[in-house]
């Protein structure tokens, strides 16, 4: 009884683990190359990150109109923008949910959201949910520091230590590890849990 228990244990975990195993292997992992895409701005242009000759990085950020740690993070997300496009790491806005899923995260709704808050950088969305699976992405908000000249993952995880509330920030994730980047010294910390709503998947 005991070995039939034993053997069930041990093929439990092995399925387990060999679940875990695949899902981790397709994710992006820090070091690695991501593909480029091609996504519509809700300016209604395609965007792909080839399209920036004068970029030395990307802060790639998974977001959306409707979740509350992604609206609460929108004027840091405009500061980051601001902060950095023109030394070279613009932001990339992605949302990443099903609009069938949820309304308010459609199209037609990004682009009022854009309107309203008056996004300088491109805020496109994931039509098919194709993109957001390669980089593993779970949360919104999920950001992803991408250098351009070899399209690798040098960051991932949150945008700062507060996921609600600006006030009680006291580390900068994304600001350090650009700062980095532009440097040219190491990222201390090249990878944070990102704190959020789940991405909503079509059903």
């Amino acid at each position: 009884m005991k070995l039939l228990k034993l053997i069930f244990v041990l093929a439990v975990f092995a399925i387990a683990t060999a679940f875990t195993l695949h899902t981790d292997a397709n994710d992006y992992k820090i070091g690695d190359v991501i593909e480029d895409f091609t996504l519509k701005n809700v300016d209604n242009k395609m965007i792909s990150l080839a399209d920036y000759d004068e970029a030395k990085g990307f802060i790639i950020i998974f977001t959306c109109n409707t979740c509350p740690y992604s609206v609460a993070n929108e004027d840091r997300i405009i500061a980051l923008n601001k902060k950095y496009e023109n030394k070279g790491f613009p932001v990339i806005a992605i949302n990443p949910n099903d609009p069938n899923m949820v309304p308010e995260d459609s199209f037609e709704k990004m682009k009022v959201r854009a309107n309203e808050k008056g996004f300088l950088f491109p805020y496109l969305l994931d039509d098919g949910q194709k993109v957001y699976p390669k980089f593993g992405a779970t949360k919104t908000p999920h950001v992803y520091i991408v250098t351009k000249n070899d399209l690798k993952v040098q960051y991932i995880g949150a945008i700062d230590n507060s996921s609600r509330n600006a006030d009680k920030v006291t580390e900068k994730y994304v600001e350090n590890a650009v700062e980095a980047l532009l440097a040219g010294k190491k990222i201390i910390k090249k990878e944070t849990r990102a704190i959020g709503c789940s991405i909503k998947v079509k059903r």
